[in-house]
C-alpha cells in the first residue's frame, strides 16, 4: 500500500508515490508553459495543465508496477483559481497571482477595508497577488464565466475535485484569497457582499487531512489505478513543504530553496495585528491543525538562473545537448571561498516582505576590472541571504529561531547551504528526501487515511533527517561585515530606483 502526493506549481507539476516509511517509489514530473499577452495577462491552461496532473499521475504507478494506492493529496501554489460547473466542466484558465487584471480596484478595496481591519481578520494586508482582485475582475469583465461557473477552486481542491471529490478548499488556501476569517474559520460574507461576490460559489471550507471524496471509477481505469483510493484535502504548497520536513512548532523553520527561496516560520498563537503588519508578516494556518505560519520570501534559484542564462550560456547550451554536464556545481567551484567583493540588490522582479515591491530594479555593486564571474554569481547569492536574513533579524520575540530544515533543488549543494549557515549563523538541517511537498501530501493523505493518527506521527513515520551543516565563527564574522554594508546601501539601491523610476 503506498500513499500519492501530487505538487503542483507555477510552472510544473510532479506526483511521488512512498510507502509508510517515507520510502520513494515513484516520481514523474512535468513542465508547462504560461499564457501571457498585453494587458499583464499571466495564466494556465486549466484544462491542459489538469491532463498534465493526470499524465504525472499515470507515469508514476506504472513505474511502482501498479502498487495499491491507500489515499491522494495535493499541495498546490496559491492564489490561482479555476471556475468549473457542478459536473465538472471547465470554464476558463487560471489567473496567476502576478496576472495584474483586477489591480485597478485596490483603491476601491482600500476604502471599504483598510489593511489593519483586513490582517485583523485575514492575516494578510491588501495585495495585487492574492485571488481576490482577480475574482472581482471575473465578476465585472468576465461575467458570461462568472455566471456559469458553480465553483471557483484553488489548485489543490480543483484536482481532487476533477478526480471525483467534492469542491472544497483548505484553510491554508482558502487565505491566499483575502476572503478568508483565519480565526472563525469561514468564508467573510460581509466583505465578499460588499465587493457583489457570491460566497456560494465559494467551496466547502475544510481542514486539511479530511476526506473529501473516493477517486471516480471511469479516471482510476484511465490513470491506471486500482481500487478507489481516498481523496484528501491537501494545503498551500509552502505549508506542505514545512509538514514535508517536519517543522511545526516554534524554533526551527523551513527554508525552501527552490524558483524563489521561501522561508516559513511555524507558531501556536497568532502575535497582535500591530507585531506582524508593520513587518510585513503575514498569517496562514499551517496544514498541521491549531498552528500557524508566516513567509519570508524572495528570488533564490531564479537569480541563479538568470545568471546562468546570462553568463554561462555556452555551458548551459552544453549541459543541454550532453544532459551530464552539472553547470551549477561548475559555477559553485567559480566563486571565491571569501565572501564577494560585489553587493547584490536582489529586487530583480517583485519582492516579498517587508515592503512587496512591484516597481523594482536589482543592482550590482562594487564592480572593477578585477572582478570575475564567480564574484558576480556568489553575490547574487549573498545578496538573496543577506535579503531575508533582514527580515529574520526583525522577527518579533514571539517568533523565535534557532534553526532551520532545508529543502529544494539548492539544498543539495554544499557550498551552497553552508553559505547560508554562515550568513545566517544558525545550522541548517537537510531530509533525505527532497521533495517536501510531495512528501507533505503524502503524509496529508496518510493522515486522512488512517495510516497516521496525526500529522506528527505522520512525520516521524515519514520524514527522515540526514546531515546538519553549522556555521563556521570565522566565516560568520566575515559575513557580517558584508551584511553590514549590505544594509546600508540597500537604502541607496531604493533611492536610485525611485529616481530612475521618477524619470521615467
Amino acid at each position: 500500500m503506498s500513499l500519492l502526493g501530487i505538487d503542483l506549481g507555477t510552472i510544473g507539476c510532479k506526483a511521488l508515490l512512498f510507502d509508510a516509511g517515507g520510502k520513494r517509489l515513484a516520481k514523474s514530473y512535468r513542465e508547462y508553459s504560461m499564457i501571457t499577452g498585453h494587458g499583464g495577462v499571466a495564466e494556465l491552461d486549466s484544462a491542459a495543465v489538469m491532463e498534465d496532473v493526470k499524465s504525472v499521475i499515470r507515469e508514476a504507478v506504472a513505474f511502482a508496477g501498479g502498487d495499491v494506492i491507500e489515499a491522494i493529496s495535493v499541495s498546490s501554489m496559491g492564489e490561482a483559481f479555476v471556475p468549473v460547473t457542478a459536473d465538472r466542466k471547465i470554464l476558463g484558465n487560471s489567473p496567476l497571482n502576478f496576472d495584474v487584471r483586477g489591480n485597478e480596484y485596490l483603491d476601491e478595496l482600500r476604502n471599504i477595508i483598510t489593511d489593519k481591519e483586513l490582517y485583523a481578520v485575514n492575516g494578510n494586508p491588501l495585495g495585487t497577488n492574492y485571488a481576490l482582485t482577480k475574482l472581482l475582475w471575473t465578476v465585472r469583465e468576465n461575467s458570461g464565466v462568472y455566471e456559469r461557473a458553480d465553483h471557483f477552486l484553488l489548485w489543490s481542491g480543483f484536482v481532487l475535485f476533477m478526480l471525483g471529490g467534492r469542491p472544497v478548499c483548505d484553510y491554508s488556501l482558502a487565505n491566499r484569497t483575502l476572503l478568508f476569517d483565519v480565526e472563525n474559520r469561514s468564508w467573510n460574507v460581509s466583505l465578499a457582499g460588499e465587493l457583489g461576490i457570491d460566497t456560494t460559489k465559494l467551496p466547502e471550507l475544510v481542514p486539511t487531512g479530511t476526506v473529501v471524496g473516493k477517486l471516480d471509477r471511469s479516471v482510476a481505469e484511465d490513470l491506471g489505478i486500482q481500487g478507489f483510493p481516498l481523496l484528501v484535502a491537501g494545503s498551500h504548497d509552502q505549508c506542505a513543504n514545512a509538514l514535508g520536513c517536519g517543522v511545526l512548532d516554534e524554533g526551527t523553520a523551513m527554508y525552501g530553496m527552490g524558483t524563489f527561496h521561501c522561508i516559513v516560520v511555524p507558531f501556536g498563537k497568532r502575535p497582535d495585528t500591530s507585531v506582524m503588519l508593520p513587518r510585513g508578516l503575514n498569517t496562514e494556518h499551517h496544514a498541521v491543525p491549531d498552528r500557524y505560519v508566516t513567509f519570508i520570501y524572495n528570488q533564490g534559484g531564479i537569480l541563479l538562473k538568470w545568471f546562468r542564462d546570462t553568463f554561462l550560456v555556452e555551458k548551459r547550451d552544453l549541459g543541454i545537448v550532453n544532459g551530464g554536464i552539472n553547470i551549477y556545481e561548475d559555477l559553485m567551484d567559480e566563486m571565491p571561498a571569501e565572501p564577494s567583493p560585489v553587493l547584490v540588490s536582489p529586487n530583480f522582479s517583485v519582492t516579498g516582505p517587508p515592503d512587496f515591491l512591484e516597481k523594482v530594479t536589482g543592482m550590482i555593486s562594487g564592480l572593477t576590472l578585477a572582478t570575475t564571474r564567480g564574484d558576480i554569481a556568489k553575490g547574487v547569492l549573498e545578496g538573496v541571504a543577506y535579503y531575508l536574513k533582514e527580515n529574520i533579524d526583525n522577527l518579533p520575540d514571539e517568533l523565535p529561531l534557532n534553526g532551520f530544515r532545508v529543502v529544494g533543488g539548492g539544498s543539495r549543494s554544499d557550498t551552497w547551504v553552508g553559505l547560508l549557515a554562515d550568513i545566517f549563523d544558525r545550522p541548517f538541517t537537510r531530509t533525505a528526501e527532497n521533495e517536501a511537498g510531495a512528501l507533505g501530501a503524502a503524509i496529508m493523505a496518510g493522515v486522512g487515511s488512517g495510516r497516521f493518527r496525526d500529522f506528527r506521527k505522520g512525520v516521524e513515520a515519514m520524514v527522515q533527517l540526514t546531515d546538519t551543516v553549522e556555521p563556521e565563527a570565522v566565516k560568520v564574522s566575515a559575513y557580517e561585515k558584508n551584511y553590514r554594508r549590505f544594509k546600508g546601501i540597500q537604502p541607496l539601491f531604493g533611492d536610485f530606483l525611485a529616481g530612475h523610476l521618477d524619470s521615467c
